[in-house]
């Protein structure tokens, strides 16, 4: 289901929780919100939907995947950037790297471990910011 898109800084400012099955409609939640956002929008945390759990959906492109408790496990090639965020109003510089290893759940429970570059890797850092009450 579409949900509301979250503003309240005050809530977007607090660390998620880690997610655990009975989550998996929040996740579908989150999918189905990123597909009605697709035009102005790639990327999209729990919190971003007013719930405070691990969780975040990124467009790769040809499809909207879903992450449950995403860490960033390696990291490479810093650079500089500026980002926007559906929930927040302009643009804002930011730090961010090239190169990621991210260890996840997918939406059946399964531990996976991807490496992602360029604009993926970068969607997939802004939103484990937003899991960690890290806005932009």
């Amino acid at each position: 289901m579409v949900k509301p898109i979250m503003r309240d800084v005050f809530f977007l400012n607090q660390k998620s929780e880690p997610a655990m099955k009975e989550d998996i409609q929040t996740a579908v939640d989150l999918l189905d919100t990123l597909k009605a956002h697709e035009d102005g929008c790639v990327g999209m945390a729990a919190n971003m939907i007013g719930v405070k759990k691990c969780i975040i959906a990124v467009n790769m492109g040809f499809l909207n995947v879903a992450m449950l408790n995403p860490k960033i496990v390696k990291k490479s090639g810093k650079y500089e950037t500026e980002e926007g965020c559906l929930s927040l109003e302009g643009v804002r510089k930011c730090t961010r790297y090239q190169e990621i290893e991210v260890e996840y759940e997918d939406m059946n429970f399964k531990k996976q471990r991807q490496k992602y570059s360029g604009w993926t890797a970068q969607i997939i850092q802004h939103e484990c910011d937003h899991l960690e009450g890290i806005i932009i």
